[in-house]
């Protein structure tokens, strides 16, 4: 019996690149999309599609994609595989071969948890090769019994409970209109990890806010390569630098700021 492929895709406000993002998951036997109460057409493009749609508030997404995976694992007949993508990601015509590939010759006895992608993102003017953007393996084909979520602040990540094997070709990620957009998440991502660090019981604070904004500008841009990434690289340290300001000053507000009512 041929294995049966589900894939996933959480979704708001994700109407910009849907439709490629859709199309390049068409072999899949089920495409399942949790949408978290959309208003623009993502909904209606994921129909149109023939996806199966389900509608839940945010809560993060370990809490989302748990619900995902608790709906998958129940459906009939059981699902072998999930190919998850990000609203913003497609699948190179490359990887979407490779993917078919090793599922096809992957048989339950040779407990394999799951595939490694890469993924190429695109950047102002290019698509970075360096900057620790590239190759960016994920963790993205998998048996829905052999990976657990983990969430650290705004950013989740897959975990392959079990052997791992990596594939060819990329999943192509665009994600950022512009430098608006960008700074914007820099701007929620921030806020979600100083919270995150503050629950933690971590130190926040000016000092700190420099020290690892240098630290990250020149993890990114020397150590990581960022350079060879010509001025996408040095303006995507910049943005990285002031993440981590950001964070730590963050971490250390104890308050609104202004008199109290």
């Amino acid at each position: 019996m041929a294995p049966h492929i589900v894939g996933l895709i959480l979704t708001y406000n994700g109407e910009r690149l849907f439709e490629r993002c859709l199309a390049s998951l068409a072999f899949c036997d089920t495409i399942l999309v949790v949408d978290s109460l959309s208003t623009d057409a993502t909904v209606s493009r994921a129909e149109a599609a023939g996806a199966t749609v389900l509608s839940r508030r945010w809560e993060g997404p370990g809490p989302q994609f748990s619900f995902a995976l608790t709906h998958i694992r129940a459906m009939q007949p059981k699902v072998d595989w999930v190919v998850s993508l990000d609203q913003d990601e497609q699948l190179s015509d490359e990887l979407s071969a490779s993917i078919r590939a090793a599922i096809a010759a992957s048989s339950p006895a040779d407990q394999v948890a799951g595939f490694l992608t890469p993924r190429a993102s695109f950047y102002f003017d290019r698509f970075l090769k360096h900057s620790g953007w590239y190759p960016d393996y994920l963790f993205r084909v998998f048996r829905p019994e052999a990976m657990e979520v983990r969430v650290s602040g705004a950013h989740y990540s897959f975990h392959p409970l079990g052997p791992t094997r990596k594939l060819k070709g990329d999943i192509i990620h665009y994600p950022y209109r512009n430098f608006r957009e960008h700074l914007d998440k820099v701007n929620s991502y921030a806020q979600q990890g100083a919270d995150d660090a503050k629950a933690k019981g971590r130190r926040g604070g000016v000092a700190p806010g420099v020290l690892h904004g240098v630290a990250r500008f020149f993890k990114i841009y020397l150590l990581k390569l960022g350079v060879l990434d010509g001025r996408a690289g040095f303006i995507n340290a910049v943005h990285g630098a002031f993440y981590a300001f950001l964070k730590y000053v963050r971490a250390a507000e104890t308050g609104d700021w202004g008199p109290k009512q």
